[in-house]
């Protein structure tokens, strides 16, 4: 089977890159304000147009052109000059990774020395590129895409990603591109493997940690909360297995997420979740245990992904023979509904205890594929209906009559009841507590579903 090609959307900043990828993948992935530069970290989503599948990478503005030496800081989100390299190294990835190249245009503007200094670039990758003329807004308005043909990178699509004029001329472009490369694609299997994602609030570390993880700035570090607003893919290589890294943006607490480029973070981080096998809940250790750290380990419990705690900037924490064994303590009174989890004290900064990250990590992927025999779940169900019989209600009684485990990835245990409506939520949680006692499942949630037996009667 041939993987999906790549398709890159590049351009300065603030041409829409990141309208249209989202149009492209169908739903708001990438962060979109009228702020240049607010795309950092390029992100990739899955698309397809006339039955070809390909993967759309979203990438930061590339920052070339500065006449006479200066640098024209407007063009900077919140004047944030430190992160121009970094933008521009994200994109040159992109580029690099691409089977076929977007370069996106403001047509409003016309040519520019930095499309030039763009265009430039991707000359020399020799990939095939289309150019998207941006921000026509009505038809008769094409023609002023026909000057970026100057730039001498051949085809030249007017479009406005805002109200989609014109990006179905330009998906059969790509299509057209993707047919002429070489071919096949090797296969990238996306399911077999582990993939984890770095969760938490704002200014805990987490980037700190995904570079520490790789072992190279993958990710731009800083220690201004809300730094990583997108979502990063970053395969790695561990023991010789393939491991998936999904950095997110902090997540802040319901009802305290600003409006604009934070509001769309956080639904983009919840979407990161719901991607992973494992959520790294990154917590600060200096600081402990907060509501937002609970209402993320929600937002995990919610998808049913397996968690580990990670207690970060563990080295700045002064220490005696106890603190450990009472922050355990601490953190299982916090997160009392995730008694399940592993923690972890580690220190991203100085490397202290990182490599039981990913050990933890895949363990607790691992349980998320354990099955238990059936005949090991119906002498557990006995076994606990005779230390504590089913409730009544009314003059009816639960009765249980056989259970077995329907599903992996995660758990799910189905127990034929004779009336559903008696299952009691305090039960269920009895049931689940039985089942780790013998099987703990470690970091790893479990669900339990109960079906009328049409066949014992009531």
């Amino acid at each position: 089977m041939a993987r999906k090609p790549i398709v890159a959307l590049v351009g300065r900043p603030n041409v829409g890159k990141s309208t249209l990828f989202n149009r492209l993948v169908g739903s708001r992935l990438a962060v979109t304000h009228n702020i240049p530069g607010t795309t950092r970290d390029r992100i990739q989503a899955e698309s397809d147009w006339n039955g070809v599948a390909f993967t759309v990478i979203d990438t930061g503005g590339i920052e070339v052109y500065q006449p006479h030496g200066t640098r024209d800081e407007s063009a900077l989100a919140e004047g944030s000059i430190e992160f121009v390299a970094h933008i521009r190294q994200q994109a040159m990835l992109a580029i690099n990774e691409a089977d076929v190249i977007v370069m996106l245009v403001d047509a409003m503007h016309g040519v520019t020395a930095a499309d030039e200094e763009i265009a430039e670039l991707l000359r020399r990758t020799e990939k095939p590129v289309i150019i998207a003329a941006n921000k026509i807004d009505d038809i008769q308005h094409r023609d002023t895409a026909f000057e970026f043909y100057a730039l001498g990178l051949g085809e030249v699509v007017g479009i406005s990603s805002i109200h989609g004029l014109g990006v179905g001329d330009l998906l059969d472009k790509v299509v057209e591109a993707i047919g002429s490369g070489p071919s096949p694609f090797e296969e990238e299997d996306d399911e077999d493997h582990l993939k984890v994602a770095i969760v938490g609030r704002p200014n805990v570390g987490k980037s700190t940690l995904l570079n520490r993880l790789i072992g190279e700035d993958r990710a731009i570090v800083s220690d201004h909360s809300g730094t990583t607003r997108d979502a990063i893919d970053t395969r790695i290589r561990w023991h010789g297995q393939d491991v998936t890294l999904i950095d997110t943006a902090g997540i802040r607490r319901r009802g305290r997420i600003e409006p604009g480029v934070e509001k769309f973070s956080v639904l983009r981080a919840m979407r990161a979740i719901s991607r992973s096998d494992v959520a790294l809940l990154v917590i600060d250790g200096a600081e402990g245990v907060t509501e937002q750290d609970e209402h993320i380990a929600g937002y995990v419990i919610e998808e049913y992904k397996s968690i580990v705690i990670v207690v970060n900037k563990w080295d700045a924490v002064e220490k005696n023979a106890y603190t450990m064994t009472e922050e355990v303590q601490r953190i299982r009174e916090r997160l009392h509904f995730i008694p399940y989890a592993p923690i972890i004290f580690i220190s991203a900064l100085t490397g202290q205890r990182i490599h039981l990250v990913l050990e933890t990590a895949h363990r607790v992927w691992e349980a998320r594929y354990f099955r238990v025999p059936t005949s090991d779940v119906n002498n557990l169900l006995r076994d606990a209906v005779q230390r504590h019989p089913p409730p009544t209600k009314g003059t009816r009684r639960l009765k249980l009559y056989y259970a077995s485990q329907v599903a992996i990835d995660p758990p799910v245990f189905l127990f034929h009841v004779n009336d559903e409506r008696l299952v009691h939520f305090t039960y269920k949680r009895y049931l689940e507590n039985r089942i780790r006692e013998a099987y703990p499942f470690e970091g790893t949630p479990i669900r339990l579903s109960f079906r009328e037996s049409k066949d014992k009667g009531r």
